[in-house]
């Protein structure tokens, strides 16, 4: 079968082009944008690619046409799919009839850390022996790929974002996993949700998806989560929390989240030493231990592994050092991401000031949402660097005032680059947060950095 993907360069339809190769199809697909690293990891899997949204690509004849949901009405390929009145499908949907259906499906939801701990899910399951396959919206360390198709249980990031314009319900509803689990939940897509609540309904068609002879394994210890299951649910429940009661607790062996001991039912199951920080990734890692054990994983075996869990790409990845300067890569853009990474690197024995550095590029943080609480989640930092792009709905130099003369606004990278440039001194850890590619600045800053080094 010949599959066309339109809007191929995203993380999932990526995944999707993959695990269709790995099955033996034809593969094409375009992109506005089609750029390395992804346009080289598809073409290297013998995938051809077109620059943007012509209608002329349809010329391919292929037989289904899978639509990425950055794909819109207006857009010339789509009017012509339809007028020609070609098959097509969304990714979800392509996924859930041609790769999930008959297999042992975990999911993993929740508005942070699906990345991340989808990873370690894995990780767990492939040091298990289980052969996991998995879409994952990044690439872990220890796997170097997005998305494979292994011979065991499958698991796949699920997202709570709109399937595709013609299709406006959550993704993950099309995934009917066996093992569900629930990391966290707070309002967030601002473009498509008007509301909490609205989101807490998208879950819910989620849990009611799950069989009774499958696992929620859910954070107990979020009240937005308890409420969208007190609505119902039908399948056993598992709950996790790191503070809060629960059958699954984690507690701190080291201040950092380097170390900590996961307990069952209050008795010790195992012990985490790892190189990861932060209390947000010892909750990732209860997380993955509690679902792996629904899904037959010892937890002793399970923080085994996560001992050689290498994390995950933009997840407060180390980009480099210059000059006795760290400066680390992160994809925060909602307040309490912003939060958990700050905190995490204040964690670490190592000293020297935290320089946060932001752009403000999702959805959510364009309309301008979360704004009042975007100076208390940079509170932690010593030092803010904040990007007011062209374009964006209001200003940030509110959130500049409130952090009390330690943050500068500037309109543009290079402008960012030469100021923390100038700032920064040895000890300083710098963390760059951005749900985009920030325009290269780890790279400008790092290569400004080492050209002032004698």
């Amino acid at each position: 079968m010949h599959l066309h993907i339109l809007g191929i360069c995203g993380t999932f339809m990526g995944g999707i082009a993959a695990l269709a190769r790995a099955a033996g199809h034809r593969v094409t697909g375009s992109d506005a944008g089609v750029y390395p690293p992804m346009s080289t990891q598809l073409e290297a899997l013998g995938i051809t690619l077109v620059e943007g949204y012509g209608p002329e690509q349809l010329d391919l004849a292929p037989d289904v046409v899978v639509v990425g949901n950055v794909m819109s009405r207006g857009k010339p390929v789509i009017e012509r799919l339809l007028d020609d009145g070609l098959p097509y499908t969304s990714g979800p949907q392509w996924l859930a009839e041609n790769v999930l259906r008959g297999r042992e499906v975990a999911a993993v939801a929740g508005t942070h850390g699906k990345t991340t701990t989808s990873s370690m899910l894995a990780w767990i399951l492939q040091e298990a022996g289980r052969d996991p396959g998995f879409l994952i919206g990044g690439v872990p360390a220890n796997f170097g790929v997005t998305a494979r198709a292994g011979s065991g249980p499958f698991v796949i990031e699920a997202d709570e974002y709109d399937t595709a314009f013609f299709d406006k319900r959550a993704k993950f509803v099309h995934y009917r996993p066996r093992h569900l689990l629930l990391a966290n939940l707070e309002y967030d897509h601002a473009d498509i949700y008007p509301d909490l609540a609205s989101i807490q309904r998208q879950f819910h068609h989620l849990v009611r998806t799950v069989p009774r002879s499958g696992r929620i394994t859910w954070n107990a210890g979020d009240g937005n989560l308890e409420a969208t299951l007190a609505q119902g649910s039908w399948t056993p429940l598992a709950g996790f929390a790191r503070e809060a009661a629960a059958e699954w607790r984690a507690q701190l062996a080291a201040p950092d989240g380097s170390s900590f001991e996961v307990l069952h039912r209050d008795a010790p199951a195992g012990t985490v030493r790892w190189p990861l920080i932060g209390l947000h990734n010892v909750e990732n890692g209860l997380a993955a231990v509690a679902c792996a054990a629904g899904l037959g994983v010892p937890p002793g075996n399970s923080c085994a592994a996560l001992g050689r869990f290498a994390g995950v790409k933009r997840r407060l990845e180390l980009r480099g050092e210059a000059g006795g300067i760290r400066v680390y890569d992160d994809f925060a853009h909602h307040p309490t991401a912003v939060t958990r990474t700050i905190d995490g690197l204040r964690r670490q024995a190592a000293g020297g000031r935290i320089v946060a550095v932001l752009e403000p590029r999702s959805n959510t943080m364009r309309l301008g949402v979360h704004r009042a609480e975007l100076a208390a989640a940079l509170a932690g930092a010593d030092s803010v660097w904040l990007y007011q792009p062209g374009g964006l709905d209001w200003n940030l130099d509110g959130v500049a005032a409130a952090l009390a003369g330690k943050a500068h606004v500037l309109p543009d990278v290079p402008a960012i680059v030469a100021g923390l440039a100038s700032e920064l001194r040895a000890g300083d850890r710098v963390v760059v947060m951005s749900n985009g590619g920030f325009g290269g600045l780890h790279e400008r800053l790092l290569a400004e950095l080492r050209s002032r080094v004698p």
